[in-house]
């Protein structure tokens, strides 16, 4: 910490005690924070909120969600709300295959592999045994071994694609053991096995991974009601308009890349808050879901709507590849609180509640893009975040927040107003002068 101030700060002490003061005050807490990474300086606090109102399948949630961008937290419990007199959300659990390859070249007569491979599949579960036994207790396991041959693609390359079962753990870390298991059966057989006799030695295992893109650990949610029904959603529009309006809007995010980032992003806003309070990673579920958005060639929206014969339906079908036992899951004080807040959830359990949460935020972007505008009500909660950028005392704050109560919301108009205040009271900030000229 002392050679990084020096190094990057014009006051060292400044900065070391700024470090400091986001240390958690239990300092073996602290060291359960520090060895969650490398060359950690301190903690990087995020906002920790709860979204009430979550409806699905029958059951009553309050979902945390952790994240820093303002007006998310306030639209998905919106939503949660506005559909939890309509029937909630439905949620149902398609498959929850996670997948993993050993990628292998060989430059030998494929029907010579095709030939041991039912013998080699049998060495291969049979030497990994003692790391599959607590995993198969649980119901897990190898769900299937598959050969595949690439050479087409790259010059002698092959996979072994292997599929798993890990119920409760996300099973990075078993899926990975395992393949390296199976790497060293492989080289080992490769190389002893006499079918092989005149190609020894040109065996060649590049890696054993698993794969983050998982379509086949999949849930699916969504809300539907009769269109009637979406009055109090729609401002000044009449319901039928609305629900023709968003289902064009998801229509757009089909066929447009560019708009089905954007919309993906808002589904994601949802879908990574709770994920990041329990505990998972959201880079990985990132990473799957924008790779299952782009399945078909191009990149699409994860959301869909169909509006047929006087009725309304919104769905979503996301991969999910989620623990509820293990990793930062149990190891985090806070991940530990988040899955207590759920009812102590079962992995399947907890994709069916994240996928609703990605679902809510994802009807309330579009609910405000075709009525009001994303702004208006995104800016409204970033008032506060305003004001504070530009020093605002806490009068000012509040008559800022009555002044903008049914107003547009921007730096300008807010620093402009501030301004005004400051002339009408005579007494001009410097600061605020130096703010306003950036």
């Amino acid at each position: 910490m002392r050679w990084v101030a020096a190094q990057f700060a014009d006051q060292p002490e400044e900065m070391i005690e700024q470090l400091k003061s986001f240390w958690h005050p239990d300092l073996g807490q602290q060291e359960l924070f520090d060895g969650f990474s490398e060359n950690t300086l301190t903690n990087y606090f995020l906002p920790y909120g709860i979204a009430p109102n979550f409806l699905i399948n029958g059951k009553t949630y309050v979902v945390p969600m952790v994240i820093e961008e303002s007006s998310v937290v306030a639209a998905a419990s919106s939503a949660a709300k506005f559909w939890m007199s309509r029937g909630g959300f439905q949620a149902k659990v398609l498959s929850t295959k996670k997948l993993g390859q050993v990628h292998f070249t060989w430059p030998g007569d494929i029907n010579k592999l095709i030939g041991v491979f039912g013998e080699l599949e049998t060495l291969l579960l049979q030497e990994a045994k003692p790391l599959m036994v607590n995993m198969e207790k649980r119901g897990g396991g190898v769900i299937d071994i598959e050969l595949r041959d690439l050479r087409d693609l790259e010059p002698d390359y092959y996979q072994l694609f292997v599929s798993f079962e890990t119920c409760d753990s996300m099973g990075a870390n078993f899926i990975n053991s395992v393949l390296e298991s199976f790497a060293r059966t492989m080289e080992d057989f490769f190389d002893t096995h006499p079918v092989f006799a005149e190609e020894r030695g040109a065996f060649n295992v590049i890696m054993a991974i698993l794969s983050n893109y998982t379509p086949e650990c999949l849930v699916r949610a969504w809300v539907e009601c009769p269109v009637e029904e979406l009055e109090g959603a729609c401002g000044d529009m009449d319901p039928l308009t609305f629900a023709d309006r968003l289902h064009r809007a998801v229509r757009i995010a089909h066929i447009d890349p560019h708009r089905a980032a954007t919309h993906n992003k808002g589904i994601f806003n949802g879908v990574d808050a709770v994920v990041l309070a329990t505990g998972n990673d959201f880079r990985a579920v990132e990473a799957c879901g924008h790779t299952y958005a782009a399945r078909e060639g191009k990149y699409r929206s994860l959301s869909h709507c169909s509006v047929e014969k006087g009725h309304f339906k919104f769905w979503l079908d996301l991969p999910l590849a989620l623990g509820t036992v293990g990793g930062l899951t149990k190891l985090h004080p806070l991940a530990r609180k988040s899955l207590d807040i759920l009812g102590h959830p079962s992995s399947p359990e907890l994709m069916m509640i994240i996928a609703a949460t990605g679902l809510a935020q994802n009807f309330a972007a579009l609910r405000s893009l075709v009525t009001t505008g994303i702004q208006r009500g995104h800016m409204k909660m970033h008032l506060m975040n305003i004001l504070n950028h530009l020093r605002a005392g806490e009068e000012e704050k509040d008559r800022a927040i009555r002044f903008f109560k049914d107003k547009a919301v921007s730096f300008t108009s807010v620093r402009d107003f501030l301004e005004r205040h400051d002339e009408q009271k005579s007494k001009t900030s410097p600061k605020r002068k130096q703010e306003s000229g950036r």
